[in-house]
């Protein structure tokens, strides 16, 4: 008995860690995106979504894991990239999350879609937006994104993936709506036209260009302020790059 509750919790802390942007992550993000997006775009987004937020949405993906029938799905909330580049034959035979992004948009800008079919895609593109700009889903294909890389972070034992879906967010004390209100008063003009400005290519060549700092952890793991404080910029940097292009695809494919 002790030996299958064991089992469970294992299984469930692994699917956790597997996880992408954590919900304070994925309802940051959306919440940054609603409020750069036209108004009569948003209103047809919510409109397919209900009675989903936007933000809300963003962790659907990641709670259908537990339904067998979406397994097809399980490879696209990441990707392999060895230097920024997108190569088909080092992904996974079932898709990565650069095709299904462009894949998903094709679909719903081609519309003829049922309601639940229109949702669910929408709902499952949002999150791989999201997703891609969590520097550690674009990996390397040697270490799972950083979920073999086990680490201490303030004293608790977890992996570097973990730390940059949750971790550091969660560690601030705020809710996703204040962090996001700060966020946002940094997002000038000018920064967002350069966010919108990138292509697909270019975002993965923004997550491999972070790996040094990812990485740079000290010889015994246990890592807490000093990381905290060197990678901040970096990891905020990444919500506000999401928000923007979430904005943007939403607004191409209903705009």
């Amino acid at each position: 008995m002790k030996k299958s509750l064991l089992f469970v919790f294992l299984l469930a802390f692994s699917v956790q860690q597997a996880s992408a942007w954590g919900q304070l992550g994925h309802y940051l993000i959306g919440y940054m995106a609603e409020q750069q997006m036209k108004k009569s775009v948003r209103k047809k987004v919510e409109k397919v979504l209900f009675p989903m937020s936007i933000g809300r949405s963003g962790t659907w993906m990641d709670e259908i894991r537990s339904d067998n029938s979406y397994d097809y799905a399980n490879s696209w909330h990441y990707l392999t990239s060895k230097n920024g580049e997108y190569d088909s034959a080092h992904q996974e035979k079932g898709g990565d999350a650069f095709e299904a992004i462009n894949r998903l948009k094709v679909e719903l800008k081609a519309g003829n879609l049922s309601p639940k079919q229109e949702a669910e895609k929408l709902k499952m593109l949002i999150h791989m937006v999201e997703d891609i700009h969590q520097p550690l889903h674009v990996g390397t294909g040697e270490d799972r994104g950083g979920n073999d890389v086990r680490v201490e972070f303030f004293n608790q034992q977890t992996n570097l993936h973990s730390i940059w879906d949750s971790g550091m967010i969660d560690r601030k004390g705020m809710s996703y709506t204040e962090l996001a209100d700060e966020l946002y008063i940094r997002l000038t003009p000018e920064l967002r036209q350069t966010y919108r400005n990138a292509s697909m290519e270019d975002w993965l060549k923004e997550a491999v260009a972070l790996r040094p700092l990812v990485y740079k952890l000290p010889e015994n793991k246990k890592i807490s302020w000093v990381y905290m404080y060197e990678s901040n910029d970096a990891l905020e940097e990444r919500l506000v790059a999401a928000s923007v292009r979430l904005a943007q695809i939403l607004e191409e494919i209903y705009g």
